[in-house]
């Protein structure tokens, strides 16, 4: 008669069996497919007859090691910049131009790819964060301030005074599109702005935008900028939505604005965006309407998008590259940033005494003989609740510590 020990024993055995058993599987595994790897990299020619035999007796993972070269091979290729010969891209950029002619609501959606011209490293190309932290390469923090909108956000903003783009969807948090001189109302920047940090315990939400990158100090999950709201002395935060976080501010996210936009919009231009975070955003592609009564895409982009396959259009193309040329399709004169007309200055709010070395940022100077004004904006709070994901210091996808 066998004691409840007794069992408990054999079960204990059993257990340590198995899971011997399934080591000695693992290692038998790893060695079968070291080994198919290495005949398989050899010609048909060199194969020996045990390598034959060999691969005879495993085909499950021959079959496995060919899955996975190929999807290596796909995803290799969808790294890859390709650019469309100078003739290809002229008329390409014809067709764009007689598209936007057409369209009563265009709406453009901007990624990282616009400002590459002005010196900062967008995601996911071949120099992008992403792309070198994957290979193991460190990403330093750098300042932005001598940035300066490019020639393609001075043409967006032409575009817009020509009526002939309604609105801005940005993922970018450098400011630009701003500086550009393009209007708020117009302008969505979904991940934030580098230049803005505002008071969420006033109500309504006070902001104040200044002349220098507001997030030194913060990161995800933190957001202080270490100074103080000087109406309620709560501390105020930068505008940043992080990877991971959700965007819940009126502005300068604006999704509200954005929302309507697509609602309207009957053609999307996106200009520089992988798209593989814009793409969750269902709002934004009205996906919700029958296919004939969607929108019209249209992508410009060296690499692989995954919307791709839904555009009417794709354009490989460097942004400033195809912008000129639409420019010159639509007979519109592109205007030159003029530092001296950068709504930045007259909308800045100055720093109060106290706050002087609050920061070790550069700051923007204004041209010489320019007076800075500055001007204090309310927002109401509230907005949306939708998933981020603009990088800045917190790149690296960290997870907030654990305490």
């Amino acid at each position: 008669m066998e004691t409840a020990g007794s069992v408990t024993g054999l079960s204990r055995t059993e257990r340590k069996a198995r899971e011997r058993a399934k080591i000695l599987q693992q290692e038998e595994q790893r060695k079968a497919f070291k080994l198919v790897s290495k005949i398989l990299k050899k010609t048909e020619a060199d194969w020996t007859k045990e390598d034959v035999a060999m691969l005879q007796q495993s085909e499950g993972v021959v079959q496995e090691l060919k899955q996975r070269k190929t999807k290596r091979e796909t995803l290799k290729r969808k790294l890859e910049e390709v650019f469309d010969d100078p003739e290809e891209l002229k008329l390409k950029v014809k067709q764009l131009a007689t598209a936007i002619r057409k369209a009563k609501h265009p709406v453009v959606y901007t990624g990282a790819g616009i400002s590459t011209a002005a010196s900062i490293p967008d995601y996911r190309g071949p120099s992008g964060l992403w792309t070198l932290l994957q290979k193991g390469r460190s990403v330093s923090v750098s300042d932005l301030s001598e940035a300066e909108p490019t020639l393609t956000h001075m043409c967006i903003m032409k575009l817009h005074e020509n009526k002939l783009v309604q609105h801005v969807v940005s993922q970018n948090c450098d400011g630009l599109h701003l500086r550009s001189g393009l209007p708020r109302s117009a302008l969505s920047e979904l991940h934030g702005n580098m230049y803005i940090e505002v008071c969420t315990g006033c109500s309504p939400a006070r902001e104040g935008i200044r002349l220098f990158d507001v997030t030194e100090r913060t990161a995800l999950h933190r957001h202080g900028t270490g100074r103080r709201c000087p109406k309620c002395g709560g501390e105020l935060r930068d505008t940043i939505v992080h990877f991971g976080e959700r965007g819940t501010l009126e502005q300068p996210l604006n999704w509200k604005g954005a929302a309507e936009a697509a609602e309207k919009a009957d053609l999307i231009l996106c200009l520089g965006s992988s798209l593989k975070v814009l793409k969750k955003y269902a709002c934004l592609w009205c996906m919700n309407r029958a296919p004939s009564k969607r929108p019209e895409l249209y992508i410009v982009n060296l690499q692989w998008t995954p919307k791709d396959d839904l555009a009417v259009l794709k354009i490989h193309g460097k942004c400033d590259d195809v912008l000129k040329l639409l420019m010159e399709e639509l007979n519109i004169e592109i205007p030159a940033y003029d530092k001296s007309k950068d709504p930045i200055f007259s909308l800045s709010t100055p720093l109060r005494p106290d706050e002087e070395d609050s920061h070790s940022r550069k700051l923007i100077t204004p041209p010489e003989g320019l007076e800075v004004c500055s001007q204090e904006v309310v927002h109401d709070s509230g907005g949306a609740s939708v998933s981020g994901g603009w990088f800045g210091r917190g790149y690296s996808k960290g997870r907030k510590k654990k305490r």
